[in-house]
């Protein structure tokens, strides 16, 4: 088993709809820079980006009604990262929590630098929701 960190964000939009908004792999660019640092483009079923340490593959949940947006990143080393992803009711607003594993051989720094990522992440799709209100 690894060891795990969920870290949400509280944002100010039905969690349907803001489910709705974002589901897409495509969308997934324009606020996670932690997963992509380009555009993602589709092939034979998964999506290939360049992530931040190299080119990478990811495979999204397809769309569901419960809000579920899990993705396995392939990093290139033969191994998938499961990332858990969902949007749930809080409210009339929405909760997003993002499940962060740390993986094997992953030291203290990486660790923490990874959690500021998601941080920082789940705070930029904040912003890119609730700004365009």
């Amino acid at each position: 088993m690894l060891p795990a960190r969920t870290y949400s964000v509280t944002i100010d939009r039905d969690w349907q709809a803001l489910y709705e908004m974002i589901w897409r792999p495509e969308s997934f660019p324009k606020w996670a820079s932690g997963l992509a640092e380009s555009e993602l483009r589709e092939e034979d079923g998964c999506w290939l980006a360049d992530g931040p340490e190299g080119p990478i593959r990811i495979r999204f949940t397809p769309h569901n009604d419960y809000g579920v947006m899990d993705h396995h990143v392939d990093l290139g080393r033969g191994e998938e990262v499961h990332v858990p992803l969902r949007v749930v009711a809080n409210g009339k607003g929405a909760e997003v929590m993002l499940t962060l594993f740390r993986q094997p051989g992953m030291d203290d720094d990486r660790f923490a630098a990874d959690i500021k990522w998601v941080n920082r992440d789940l705070r930029a799709l904040k912003m890119l929701i609730e700004g365009s209100a």
